[in-house]
């Protein structure tokens, strides 16, 4: 448990950078299309790389052809649905929002548990709640300054986002029965998800013609460390404990840390301003909920 919690959290910090780029490809006229589908197509020959030695990538193959239809599914699902949403989410308000409300995603993978024929952990919800709480105390003072209109619309964008990847990931470790590594896994979700990035691609296109050359760096930054590094993470975490509805929502709530990451590295490298008294209250709340997540845990391992 205490690796897969590691890893959990060392994945939240890479997915931070989402947001960081997203918002400074927002900031400089990066379109959101482009934003989506550059991730994608970049982080397809980094995982194919990856693979080569050892000729790792027949297996994924191998599987594709034994369900195809089942691995386009929840490919463009847990890839696709998620990382398309949440991209047109990063237009509609800033990165601190976007970071923040995505954390709805610990509670819907909580939620979605029965999908999968095991018990809701109560207990996890609870405290998983409490880091809602604490993400919502944060967002108070910049809630105060927006109107609702713009808080509401990027937040259900958000909320379908939220859904979307913790259900296209579970639904393809069943897919996948142990028979593929996680980067084995992200490649072919990766694979299976092109046809939808293509369409996206040429969405883009007629929309604003090409990429310029600034959103393309962004973009290769947002596939290495958000679409491998953080995504490997994540997976491999969650695969360590699959088998425990209690320890994957702790593993899944670990993502929380994405907003405390968000708002260093905001201040950091966008010159965003530092959160108020507030803003640390609810910081308070998401440590105390991870923390609380990660006793419970333990104790009923």
């Amino acid at each position: 448990m205490k690796k897969a919690l590691a890893l959990g959290i060392m994945g939240s910090f890479f997915f931070a950078f989402t947001f960081i780029l997203n918002r400074s490809m927002n900031l400089s006229g990066g379109h959101w299309l482009w934003s989506a589908a550059l991730r994608y197509l970049f982080s397809f020959p980094i995982l194919f790389v990856l693979l080569i030695r050892g000729h790792e990538y027949r297996p994924v193959f191998t599987d594709i052809k034994r369900k195809p239809m089942q691995w386009i599914l929840w490919s463009t699902v847990g890839f696709g649905l998620f990382y398309t949403m949440l991209s047109a989410a990063s237009v509609y308000a800033e990165s601190w929002f976007t970071a923040s409300a995505w954390q709805v995603t610990i509670v819907a993978g909580v939620l979605l548990t029965p999908l999968f024929r095991m018990k809701i952990p109560v207990k996890n919800l609870l405290f998983s709640s409490i880091i809602l709480i604490g993400i919502f105390i944060m967002q108070v003072p910049k809630m105060q300054q927006s109107r609702w209109e713009k808080l509401v619309l990027p937040f259900l964008i958000i909320l379908i986002a939220a859904f979307a990847y913790p259900l296209g990931n579970r639904k393809m470790m069943e897919v996948c029965e142990n028979k593929l590594s996680v980067i084995q896994r992200i490649f072919g979700m990766t694979l299976c998800s092109m046809p939808f990035w293509i369409l996206v691609t040429v969405a883009a296109y007629l929309r604003v013609g090409f990429p310029s050359e600034g959103q393309i760096i962004q973009s290769v930054g947002v596939a290495l460390f958000s679409g491998v590094i953080a995504t490997v993470l994540f997976f491999r975490a969650t695969e360590l404990v699959k088998g425990d509805p209690n320890q994957l929502a702790v593993i899944e709530a670990t993502q929380s840390g994405e907003v405390i990451f968000t708002l260093i590295l905001g201040v950091l490298l966008l010159n965003d301003s530092m959160p108020d008294a507030i803003s640390f209250v609810g910081i308070l709340f998401v440590i105390g909920g991870m923390v609380l997540n990660s006793l419970v845990s333990v104790r009923e391992r």
